[in-house]
């Protein structure tokens, strides 16, 4: 019985010692951690609006997503808003970071800057985990196609675009397509109904 109460108690020791250094590590770390995230969000930013001084964060309101029309619509949710601002305080547009869950290897995120009169910078992928060789081109193949358009909405092609509406697709990788091109459009989508913003249309 001794024995019994001496094993429990040097358990309970052992695991209040070790409960209170992974306290101590977490407090320790939490700045930096926090520091990173911070720095790595204000790059995401600045790498689709590169002409703003600062980033200010904007309330989210919720989307009538059945408006939306498209194949693999509904999937897609808008997570965060930045206004994006020049030194004087002007909002020059918005940064969007948009979650996907359309994409082949599973969720896609990527931020996305449009300027106040719904002109796309471009976006930025923060994750995505698609097939090697074929989703994960995207980068290279989807991104770059985004760049300086000024449309309502995009769709993708296999057969080449011909407008700026257009997105050639990835070869072999047509969901990754379809989700990058989703999301793009559930951006522009908040963007025109709840923040506002001008369309090509106008």
């Amino acid at each position: 019985m001794k024995e019994m109460v001496k094993n429990t108690g040097i358990l309970l020791a052992i695991t209040l010692i070790a409960g209170l250094l992974l306290g101590v590590v977490y407090q320790v770390t939490k700045a930096p951690i926090a520091e990173q995230e911070a720095k790595a969000k204000q790059e995401a930013c600045q790498e689709v609006f590169e002409d703003a001084a600062t980033f200010e964060a904007v309330e989210l309101f919720a989307v009538d997503e059945s408006a939306w029309s498209g194949e693999g619509y509904g999937q897609e949710s808008v997570d965060e808003v930045m206004a994006a601002q020049d030194e004087a305080g002007n909002v020059l547009g918005y940064v969007i970071t948009v979650t996907t869950k359309g994409g082949y290897g599973g969720d896609i995120r990527f931020t996305m800057g449009v300027r106040a009169d719904g002109t796309v910078n471009g976006i930025s992928l923060l994750s995505i985990s698609e097939t090697a060789g074929l989703g994960m081109r995207a980068e290279e193949v989807l991104k770059p196609q985004f760049a300086d358009k000024n449309v309502d909405k995009f769709e993708y092609t296999k057969s080449g675009a011909s407008a700026d509406n257009q997105i050639d697709a990835i070869s072999g990788a047509t969901i990754t397509t379809n989700a990058v091109t989703n999301g793009v459009n559930a951006g522009l989508y908040y963007f025109q109904t709840v923040l506002g913003g001008g369309s090509a249309n106008e």
